[in-house]
């Protein structure tokens, strides 16, 4: 057996996950047919637009966000709670990345992300996931917190993130994780938002069309949301119109 102590580059992981232990997590989950959605994605790769899953779920999600205020929230307080309604929707999206030879998640927030278009979300997903996680300034929050020791790590994220005029720009008003790139058909995450994503692979898998049997491109969606805020139907009314923009993709702004 082999003891070390814990990496400084997994601190803010440590922390964050700490601090989010108040939430009261229920899962749920459905699977989209992401026939509309690979076909829009093919007809751009071939002119040289490319754009991830994770960008469709962005667009789609947020517009749906913003017609749910009551699951774009928050909450704070034991004994005399406050709940936060958000007229901007913040997209927090999780990126696995290397630092110092260390395999971390780092997160990002897109501020007013139901108001930008497929390109604007792209290039801010590439810009994240391409990008030097030591230098790159969306990280720059979390490389602090690696190098703070205790106590003042914790208490310079909880001084973050704990306010709720803060948490839109700290954490985001919904979350989104993703291992869709690896043989991961279901993926169940708490982002410390009400409302957390979770994408797995899209795989070909028989679907039943008009009563006939077919195959097509299926993608396990999950969604987690804090108990405290929104009760079931309300969030499985969100997953349902994430479902059904997916499943029935059509940019509300087409590209240039």
């Amino acid at each position: 057996m082999r003891r070390a102590p814990l990496a400084g580059e997994r601190r803010h992981t440590l922390y964050f996950q700490r601090e989010i232990r108040s939430i009261a997590p229920v899962f749920l989950d459905t699977e989209v047919d992401m026939s509309r959605v690979c076909e829009h994605r093919a007809r751009y790769a071939a002119v040289g637009r490319r754009y991830s899953t994770v960008t469709y779920l962005l667009h789609t999600a947020a517009r749906v966000l913003a017609r749910h205020p009551e699951a774009n929230a928050a909450i704070r307080g034991r004994y005399r709670p406050k709940v936060a309604y958000y007229d901007t929707v913040n997209g927090k999206v999780a990126f696995d990345k290397t630092l110092n030879g260390h395999r971390i998640v780092l997160s990002t927030v897109f501020p007013g992300v139901d108001r930008a278009t497929m390109d604007d979300i792209q290039r801010h997903v590439e810009h994240c996931r391409d990008g030097d996680p030591a230098v790159l300034p969306e990280f720059a929050g979390a490389r602090i917190l690696h190098r703070l020791p205790w106590p003042l790590g914790p208490a310079a994220l909880y001084a973050g993130i704990r306010p709720l005029e803060r948490r839109p720009a700290a954490v985001g008003t919904f979350s989104i994780s993703s291992l869709g790139h690896r043989p991961v058909d279901a993926f169940h995450s708490v982002g410390g938002t009400t409302i957390t994503l979770g994408l797995g692979r899209i795989a070909d898998r028989p679907v039943v069309r008009d009563g006939e049997l077919s195959i097509a491109p299926v993608m396990r969606l999950s969604l987690a949301f804090d108990h405290r805020v929104v009760d079931g139907a309300e969030a499985a009314d969100v997953l349902s119109d994430i479902k059904d923009g997916l499943e029935r993709f059509a940019e509300l702004e087409v590209p240039a």
